[in-house]
């Protein structure tokens, strides 16, 4: 699996493989779930299955998305996210 060229906009200051390593997989899957166009999130679905992208929604999704992406997916993945950390909050307002 390799990242496309397009994809890496959003990582500037990451090094590819350590995105595509399980250790960076959850920092891959949030900036692409919150910030990818169109492309990006064809390519993640094409890479990871639909119960990976979930289960990392439920365990993860109310720490590292914003309260937008949070209903978002919620309703695409059929999946509650756990509540959001008041530093989320704080830090996506919408």
């Amino acid at each position: 699996m390799a990242l496309p060229e397009h994809t890496r906009r959003l990582f500037p200051d990451v090094e590819e493989a350590e995105l595509l390593q399980p250790a960076g997989r959850g920092q891959l899957i949030a900036r692409l779930l919150e910030d990818g166009d169109e492309d990006d999130l064809r390519w993640l679905a094409a890479t990871l299955d639909e119960a990976t992208l979930a289960a990392w929604f439920a365990r993860w999704g109310g720490r590292r998305l914003s309260r937008r992406s949070r209903a978002f997916w919620r309703t695409v993945l059929g999946v509650e996210p756990p509540p959001s950390a008041p530093l989320a909050e704080a830090l996506w307002p919408l």
